[in-house]
């Protein structure tokens, strides 16, 4: 079933990675994370990727075309892609692309905040049965950035986070972190850190980090190695453990270790 962006704006709605070699990523996240691809709409350089039928992400092969990084990029549910980008701009954010037309599904732009972290927008349809933290989407979404509140208020006057009844998501601010909730259900944590845009390292610069569910952490880690990627970082968190991976092309992701994964 397909919504329209403007039932969930706001919220998380799509996550994208755009590479440079579209088979070269499917055979790595397949392995990895067991994924399946078909064929987009939007031509042979895209594919979605799903778990047991049910879409995950899409995939691009369009760095080069496009001139931007190879990442991961959440993508954010807007009503109306040009007045988005113009509240970006008055608040001191960046465009990279667009919007750009997808007939017939809807619209997207690339951007970053104030500190350099990129996400994306969309206007159009979105999935019904894709929402960040159930089945195989991912478990969450998590910003690293140099002051959390200040990046909560940026996002919020762009996204109309808790914008009264108006708003598909509540904000709330616990133990340092600034929490996004839609649905009463975590799907997106803002983190103050040390980080720095020029960092030689893209794991220090200000980012969006997409977050993954494996049941066995270790065992996924090997996989990744084994077929060319790179562990970033580590860290035990919760009373359980994740691990902050480069793909083979350098995108950055995390896997947390979870029984429940399927």
């Amino acid at each position: 079933m397909v919504l329209m962006a403007a039932d969930v704006s706001g919220a998380p709605c799509w996550l994208s990675l755009v590479t440079r070699d579209l088979r070269a990523a499917e055979h790595f996240y397949g392995a990895v994370l067991g994924w399946t691809f078909r064929e987009a709409s939007f031509g042979r350089a895209f594919s979605v990727a799903e778990h047991d039928g049910v879409p995950v992400a899409g995939i691009g092969a369009v760095a080069g075309e496009l001139a931007v990084p190879v990442a991961w990029t959440a993508y954010f549910a807007v009503d109306d892609a040009d007045e988005v980008v113009a509240r970006v701009r008055e608040r001191g954010g960046t465009i990279g692309v667009g919007p750009v037309s997808y007939p017939p599904r809807g619209r997207a732009a690339l951007m970053a905040d104030r500190e350099g972290a990129t996400f994306g927008i969309w206007e159009g349809g979105v999935l019904s049965d894709w929402s960040v933290g159930e089945g195989a989407a991912p478990a969450w979404l998590e910003l690293h950035t140099r002051n959390a509140f200040d990046a909560a208020l940026f996002y919020g006057e762009v996204l109309g986070w808790g914008d009264g009844d108006m708003s598909c998501c509540d904000v709330s601010y616990e133990e340092d972190q600034v929490v996004l909730r839609r649905a009463g259900e975590p799907v997106a944590r803002l983190n103050s850190g040390p980080v720095e845009e020029g960092a030689t390292k893209p794991h220090l610069r200000p980012r969006w980090l997409v977050h993954f569910k494996v049941r066995d952490l270790d065992a996924a880690t090997a996989l990744a190695v084994e077929h060319g990627g790179s562990v970033a970082t580590d860290a035990e968190w919760g009373g359980g453990r994740r691990a902050t991976l480069r793909d083979p092309e350098g995108a950055l992701f995390t896997l947390d270790e979870s029984p429940d994964a399927s």
